[in-house]
């Protein structure tokens, strides 16, 4: 977490609190106060509401539960900063409140909207106090009731979800119409600003949130607005909610409607796969939607054609209109080809900063070299997938790493050891080397435990790289990190005592799973007891899968999960799949019922029906991987085949190729940890006797088939030869 330095140079929290407030050991200049001594002045002590509990925070103000102590009414008080929360038109909070408060007044009566029960001023803050609704945002409803959240969906489930979900849609269109028939713009209409009543046989709705509302005689267009429903901007006055119920529509089957600002020939594509997976859904329900989201209103008639075709392809069976892919992503080889060709149409190797598009994480990497992000992940992906290779990724690789950007991470999926380690794999030993020199130059011992950019991966590349290039003293630098790791895990499964910091499974301040948590030591510590045979290893590996585990639980689709608190992770780099994987590896040692049965109940969590996103370390591509290469009981191979052919559900065409969108799938991303080359790579593990996949954990690692090669007198096996160099 972010930390402030004290006098004697203890690190203490850096808590970003709503209430502004100086360290103990800090003496404010005289100037200032006056002006802390007003703003700890004001209180709420002379106010009739009682505030109760925050409800939302953000720089522009927060929203607050709180009683009217005059009639003891439940209320939502609404602050706004002025100053501050500045939107693209200039309106700071107090004015988007003064909005909403002006259109809430012109909306009493009709039921859609909370009431304004007062409007006043609290040092210098605006407050604006409503009626509080009852009930909950739509989107809350999504993890609890929707159906595709299992592997095998009830039909009964599916039916009754798609019933309550064309009433809760119903309901909200008759309440926008009523925002129109005050002369109303809504304007900023997604899930999370739907009430939905408690009712839920017979929902009810509201609309909050009115901050962009305005008269539609105003000629309001958007200024802010949730990626998933934000309109085009063909769309004015009434068109634009017109837009957002559209696409809310489809939201309610499939939420992944940001997939339309990239590609909005996306809707009927995602019209058709709603209409397969809720068989009883109207078909004039995803027909109008996809018109209006083509087309609406404004669509000349140049665009009439296209419309036809988009609605033609939103009915099951419909083969009138031109397919959206180049090919799916279960057609095998010719998927390869596609994502290929995507890949290298997005490469733009004059640039320095980075040679293939992706999250914007590549850019922290001290220039898109690295393995999640930049450009040694795609490489590799290429490499594993038996695809032509990049030659103009491989050169700018090359050429970037003779001299690596300052501040460059070290790391196996972060920095240089990433991308020493692919190199080496494409042949450059002696450039892989070099990194490695640099790395072994700084204080890497300083790293933090994880895989992704810490000693784990280190101790990973270093231990790889003394067998693969002949250099056997980097093995006793990969047995360091391995003593590091011990203490620090020791140290942990200590607890807050003592001089052992580290805070216990269940608590905040550490992860869990594959990238971030212990799962990554654990499988360093495997790797490693396979070359030395040295059964200590294999103790510790253990040790750290047990405390990844002891951040699990078991959800409501009966998949064991990890639980962050605030949010349930199944991923593969950060969640209980990435757990599981290396469960795989550590049973094919030793016998351990209890992580037998943790491998088997991550199984559910690996074959659901929906996921939000595509890619390999926290979305669908990273399911198919693991089960490609998993050993657990149950696993079918249509379970593979399933998650193979709903990759489509993201896939956008780009390139004359097929590629995929990154995280929060507002844009298209290329790389490993996110988009197009992650997915490569999880088919090309899904296909029969493949051997790809992630670095140190491909099937050829499987069962310690390294440690079956002869070792030489100092305990390390025997070189296989170097790599050219």
């Amino acid at each position: 977490m972010p930390a402030v330095e004290g006098p004697d140079g203890t690190l203490i929290p850096d808590r970003k609190d709503p209430a502004f407030s100086v360290p103990d050991w800090v003496t404010l200049p005289g100037f200032l106060a006056p002006e802390l001594a007003a703003r700890n002045a004001t209180t709420t002590t002379g106010l009739p509401y009682r505030i109760e509990r925050a409800l939302h925070f953000s720089n522009g103000g927060g929203v607050y539960a709180g009683t009217d102590l005059r009639d003891g009414a439940q209320v939502v008080l609404k602050e706004a900063r002025p100053h501050a929360g500045l939107a693209a038109d200039g309106a700071d909070a107090v004015a988007r409140l003064e909005r909403e408060k002006s259109a809430l007044e012109r909306l009493t009566g009709l039921g859609v909207a909370p009431g304004v029960r007062d409007w006043f001023e609290l040092g210098g803050h605006r407050f604006l106090v409503m009626d509080f609704l009852p009930g909950r945002t739509l989107n809350s409803f999504f993890a609890e009731r929707h159906p595709l959240l299992a592997a095998r969906p009830d039909p009964a489930e599916v039916a009754s979800y798609t019933r309550w979900a064309v009433r809760v849609q119903g309901a909200v269109e008759r309440a926008v119409a009523a925002v129109h028939g005050r002369g109303l713009v809504f304007n900023d209409l997604h899930m999370f600003n739907i009430m939905v009543a408690p009712d839920e046989d017979d929902p009810s709705v509201a609309l909050v949130d009115f901050e962009a509302a305005a008269p539609v005689a105003a000629g309001p267009r958007q200024i802010v607005a949730h990626p998933g429903y934000v309109a085009p901007a063909d769309r004015e006055g009434f068109a634009i909610d017109r837009y957002a119920l559209a696409c809310l529509r489809i939201a309610l089957f499939l939420p992944m409607t940001t997939l339309l600002a990239v590609d909005r020939r996306k809707a009927a594509h995602l019209a058709r796969i709603a209409a397969e997976q809720f068989p009883e859904l109207p078909e004039a329900f995803l027909r109008e939607a996809v018109e209006e989201i083509d087309g609406g209103p404004a669509a000349g008639a140049a665009d009439a054609g296209a419309s036809r075709a988009a609605t033609a392809a939103a009915r099951p069976g419909a083969g009138a209109a031109e397919p959206l892919l180049p090919t799916e992503p279960d057609d095998w080889p010719r998927s390869r080809a596609a994502m290929a060709r995507a890949l290298a149409a997005s490469a733009t190797p004059g640039r320095d900063d980075r040679v293939f598009p992706g999250d914007v994480a590549q850019f922290n990497d001290g220039g898109g070299l690295g393995l999640s992000f930049g450009a040694a992940g795609v490489l590799y992906a290429l490499a594993e997938a038996g695809a032509p290779r990049s030659e103009a990724g491989e050169e700018w690789l090359l050429r970037q790493t003779a001299a690596p950007p300052r501040g460059t991470p070290f790391g196996l999926y972060d920095g240089l050891l990433g991308a020493a380690y692919v190199l080496e794999r494409l042949g450059h030993g002696k450039r892989a080397l070099d990194l490695t020199a640099r790395v072994l130059a700084e204080n890497w011992h300083g790293l933090a435990a994880h895989l992704h950019g810490g000693l784990a991966g280190a101790g990973l590349v270093l231990d790889h790289l003394a067998t693969a290039c002949g250099e056997p003293s980097l093995h006793d630098h990969a047995l360091r990190a391995a003593t590091l790791l011990t203490e620090r895990l020791a140290a942990a499964d200590a607890g807050p005592t003592g001089d052992s910091p580290g805070p216990r499974p269940g608590r905040g301040g550490e992860r869990a799973g594959l990238l971030h948590g212990w799962t990554g030591p654990a499988l360093f510590f495997l790797r490693l007891h396979e070359r030395t045979g040295d059964p200590a290893l294999l103790d510790a590996a253990a040790r750290a899968l047990r405390r990844d585990l002891d951040r699990c639980r078991v959800d409501r689709t009966g998949g064991l999960v990890v639980d962050e608190g605030h949010r349930t992770m199944p991923y593969l780099g950060d969640g209980s799949a990435g757990i599981a994987a290396v469960l795989d590896d550590y049973l094919a040692h030793r016998d351990d019922a209890d992580f037998a049965e943790a491998r088997t109940a991550v199984l559910p969590a690996a074959r659901m029906r929906y996921y939000a996103q595509p890619g390999l370390f926290q979305g669908r591509a990273g399911m198919l991987l693991h089960l490609a290469r998993t050993e657990t009981p149950g696993v079918r191979p249509g379970d593979l085949a399933a998650q193979a052919a709903a990759l489509s559900w993201y896939a956008l065409p780009y390139g004359d190729g097929l590629a995929f969108p990154g995280d929060q799938m507002m844009r298209l991303s290329m790389d490993l940890a996110t988009g197009t080359a992650g997915c490569l790579l999880a088919l090309a593990a899904a296909q029969p006797g493949s051997g790809a996949g992630l670095p140190f954990l491909s099937p050829a690692h499987r069962r310690g088939r390294q440690a079956d090669r002869p070792h030489d007198g100092a305990g390390a096996p025997a070189p296989s030869g170097k790599s050219q160099q």
